[in-house]
């Protein structure tokens, strides 16, 4: 099954061509550029150096959430966009999932991070298995730092840091004398390998979707969103009893 997948939930943006687990070519950038401007011209560049066209793609696969709302808008979008004409299977995966299978061969359990501000980070937790692959110990989340510290203090077993907010924990973490370390640079942000890896779980349990039911996961609101609650909650605060 080739697989052809997306990672813009942060500030990293990658695109992977899979066949099965092998990965086949993979375009990352890390620049500081918009995803808009960054996503297409890496996806078709990269099918053009493999010499695989995108009607030999048998599914689609994006990084669904959480993350980055404008990134994820980004990525479920261009998706969408490249299923629909074909009528092509979608898989929309957890980007903390496939955050965590960069780190499956490790043996240590897996702890992906994400900045989600607010004194928080997305964040989620696996262990991984005998025959490699990933057991969910955590669900995706926004939790607070402090909460997490207190949730792996407990857990008492050796952790691994991937994601763009691993660096925001390490410290804490470490301060705390969790066991705990760094995955190593190359393998610490999100990439479109782990989402394809995580589609292809999908596709195995039956679990894709189609272009019209791909859609993002926040796991809260926008800001704008509230702000926009706070405003409705003050202006029924401030109305005469």
């Amino acid at each position: 099954m080739k697989i052809l997948a997306l990672e813009t939930s942060a500030t990293a943006c990658s695109v992977a061509l899979c066949e099965d687990e092998a990965l086949l070519a993979q375009s990352f950038e890390h620049c500081g550029l918009t995803h808009s401007r960054t996503l297409m011209p890496m996806l078709e560049g990269m099918l053009a150096t493999a010499g695989v066209s995108l009607e030999e793609v048998d599914l689609i696969a994006v990084a669904a959430g959480p993350g980055s709302f404008t990134g994820l808008r980004i990525g479920v979008s261009a998706a969408k966009g490249l299923a629909w004409p074909g009528d092509k299977p979608c898989a929309g995966v957890s980007t903390l999932e496939a955050m965590a299978w960069t780190a499956a061969h490790t043996g240590r359990e897996i702890c992906p991070v994400m900045d989600a501000r607010r004194h928080q980070v997305y964040n989620a937790r696996f262990a991984p298995t005998a025959d490699g692959g990933l057991t969910r110990l955590a669900p995706d989340r926004a939790i607070a730092l402090e909460e997490l510290t207190e949730e792996l203090k407990k857990a008492g077993t050796a952790q691994i840091l991937v994601g763009d907010g691993a660096d925001l924990c390490y410290t804490t973490l470490k301060e705390q004398g969790i066991d705990v370390m760094l995955a190593p640079p190359h393998l610490r942000f999100q990439t479109a390998w782990g989402v394809a890896r995580c589609a292809l779980e999908q596709a195995r349990k039956g679990q894709l979707t189609d272009a019209q039911g791909l859609t993002p996961f926040y796991h809260r609101l926008s800001q704008a969103e509230r702000e926009r609650l706070a405003r409705q909650q003050a202006a029924q605060a401030a109305k005469p009893r």
